[in-house]
């Protein structure tokens, strides 16, 4: 039997990057109302929404000023992701921050619908879209 990388460490610490990717996939529309929803609320903010994945999935905001330090952190490892974020349009895009596993994914999709008309389609209850998507989340990321 051929051992084809399911074994090592390094390939098992990177299984949640493809995880996440099938959940934004399925997810998309929700996340697209979750994020418009969000930057509704937090007004002026330049926060950004994130999915950290310890201790289990959930959702959080980041900062601007958090992203920078990070960037700092890590020698600029993170410069074109806060390119990317300095320069998405939230009224037709979407951008997520997910954190896990000591990395950093950065998460960039167009919906077919508008972040607005995907959010106008909810029943406007932030927390209970909150709630649904960290539930489906947790399924997604074992």
């Amino acid at each position: 039997m051929f051992d084809l990388g399911g074994n090592r460490p390094e390939i098992k610490q990177q299984k949640w990057r493809s995880q996440l990717d099938r959940f934004v996939t399925d997810q998309q529309l929700e996340l697209a109302a979750l994020a418009w929803g969000l930057k509704q609320e937090w007004g002026e903010s330049n926060d950004i929404l994130g999915i950290d994945l310890k201790p289990t999935p959930h959702f959080v905001a980041c900062s601007s000023e958090d992203l920078q330090a990070l960037n700092k952190n890590t020698r600029g490892q993170l410069q074109e992701i806060l390119g990317i974020v300095d320069g998405y349009d939230p009224k037709i895009e979407v951008v997520i921050i997910a954190i896990g596993e000591g990395q950093v994914k950065l998460i960039n999709f167009q919906p077919e619908s508008t972040p607005s008309d995907c959010f106008s389609t909810t029943d406007g209850n932030i927390d209970r879209l909150i709630a649904t998507l960290e539930t489906a989340l947790a399924n997604y990321i074992i």
